[in-house]
């Protein structure tokens, strides 16, 4: 029987300082999240980011909990219940890099399995989430005593399946806007420009995201304008119509631009009132979507002379991202030469 681990970032215990204080402690300890010397790292962790960010993350939070808690959790949760239904005959289990449920107990679920497929929840590639959850993964499996043939499932940023559901979830909001934003998460330069193996094409010029070729081909920021790309299309935006930004900067090193704390003012000068945002770096609803767009940019918009700002919901478990997953995973195992008699189900 074939297992599928589902792979997302994580989130905290509760809203509150000392589970946010943990969760934080532990994401922000990753090496490859900070990619300083670990001295260097530990200062900036302990005497700066976790004394003043954590009661700020906590209150940030508050404002997105539910009832049934993390929007990103359970997101995830009815995702991998909608894979798992849709898959007979597999194992699937969901797994946190960071908090809980943690990839290790997400492995003790899975128990023994004919073969593993890794699904990383992050549709462009980036050392700091697919690098670090494939390496977390790998580092428990290398703690069995047997370990079963292993797969991933590559960034899937131009995965037509996953496009056309971000597209079908979206349409409607960019049909009444004025123009629509994709806004993705943010990475320092440096991370970008180590994935370009001729260490000569990242960033080295204004139009190095407009095409994937072999330089960029790893890069997160190609990969989002790739994604931007993808879903304009789709929509039948015109060119004029729709941007790319980068949010969640933190720190004072250099990110990858443009800003989206920056780009809101241009638009509202160009006299756009009706925005709609999508943030396709990001499958679930999360902090980064529902408390620093749907909240703080909005009322940054608005407060500029804008009329509206209309997140664009994550793809959470919709019936098409859920038949995209269960594509993806299929794909892995046949790829592989040991294809089980599948069927999807609803």
């Amino acid at each position: 029987m074939p297992g599928l681990l589902l792979v997302n970032l994580g989130t905290p215990d509760a809203p509150e300082t000392g589970p946010v204080r943990r969760y934080l402690r532990e994401f922000l300890s990753d090496p490859r999240v900070i990619d300083i010397p670990a001295l260097a790292r530990a200062l900036l962790l302990n005497f700066v980011i976790l004394p003043f960010r954590s009661p700020k993350s906590a209150e940030a939070y508050r404002k997105i909990w539910t009832e049934r808690g993390s929007p990103l959790l359970y997101h995830s949760q009815d995702l991998a219940a909608g894979v798992r239904a849709a898959l007979p005959g597999w194992k699937v289990e969901l797994g946190m890099r960071y908090g809980n449920p943690s990839i290790a107990s997400a492995l003790a679920r899975l128990g023994p399995v004919d073969r593993l497929v890794i699904l990383p929840l992050y549709p462009q590639y980036a050392s700091a989430s697919t690098g670090s959850s494939l390496e977390e993964v790998f580092r428990v499996l290398s703690r069995s005593a047997v370990v079963p043939p292993v797969t991933s499932v590559d960034a899937f940023y131009d995965e037509p399946m996953f496009l056309d559901a971000f597209a079908s979830v979206g349409r409607a909001a960019a049909e009444r806007a004025d123009h629509v934003l994709f806004s993705f998460h943010g990475l320092p330069e440096r991370q970008v420009k180590a994935t370009d193996p001729t260490g000569a094409h990242c960033l080295a010029s204004a139009s190095c995201c407009d095409a994937i070729v072999e330089a960029n081909r790893q890069c997160y920021r190609a990969q989002c304008y790739a994604t931007a790309r993808g879903i304009a299309t789709r929509l039948a935006l015109p060119a004029e119509k729709w941007s790319v930004s980068f949010q969640s900067r933190l720190g004072r090193t250099p990110w990858i631009k443009p800003w989206t704390d920056e780009v809101l003012p241009e638009l509202a000068q160009r006299g756009v009132k009706n925005l709609a945002v999508f943030s396709p770096a990001f499958v679930a609803d999360c902090l980064e979507t529902l408390e620093e767009l749907a909240i703080r940019a909005k009322d940054q918009f608005i407060g500029l002379g804008g009329s509206s700002l209309t997140l664009v919901p994550s793809l959470n478990s919709e019936p098409a991202w859920c038949d995209a997953v269960v594509a993806l995973a299929k794909r892995q195992v046949e790829a592989a030469g040991a294809t089980p008699a599948l069927k999807v189900v609803r």
